[in-house]
């Protein structure tokens, strides 16, 4: 079943099927640097997934920054992603830039598998994006959080993905 949002106040249909509460969590193949991990991959704790359009746009960036700062201080509880389709190389230098440590990357540019399995992966743009979205999974792989952001603009609920996160420490 498909689903959408609005780019630009345009609407835009996601390729995949929607992720609920409750879900296990699909699985997927993402890069990071030039190895391929998938959800096994990432550590049996509680997983927050932000995804983002770019890192190299504002509000991606800022939705970056204001994780990274939440999750300092639950440290190494949480496991931390940001999600993209950027590059790998794009990705580390942004983190580098910007000082990102307590979240680290997946680029989904490899098959766009996260994209398609978490119904993120926008449809009909000249360029593949994924829209803005945050998925909080606990540590035996069920999704307890799920946000798809009706506008891909304007940002996250941080502190319901937080709560949530918080809720499974």
């Amino acid at each position: 079943m498909s689903h959408s949002v609005t780019f630009k106040g345009e609407a835009k249909n996601l390729l995949g099927n929607q992720v609920k509460p409750g879900d296990t969590a699909p699985d997927f193949q993402c890069l990071v640097g030039l190895d391929v991990v998938n959800l096994a991959s990432t550590p049996a704790k509680p997983r927050l997934f932000s995804v983002v359009p770019s890192l190299d746009t504002g509000v991606c960036s800022m939705q970056t920054k204001k994780f990274d700062q939440e999750l300092a201080q639950m440290k190494d509880k949480v496991a931390a992603y940001t999600v993209s389709l950027d590059l790998p190389f794009a990705q580390k230098r942004y983190c580098s830039a910007e000082n990102i440590g307590h979240l680290s990357t997946l680029s989904d540019c490899h098959n766009h598998s996260f994209g398609k399995n978490y119904g993120v992966l926008l449809e009909g743009l000249p360029l593949p994006l994924l829209t803005r979205a945050v998925f909080v999974v606990d540590g035996k792989g069920a999704v307890v959080h799920a946000e798809y952001v009706g506008e891909v603009t304007n940002h996250p609920d941080y502190e319901l993905a937080l709560t949530a996160l918080k809720k499974l420490l």
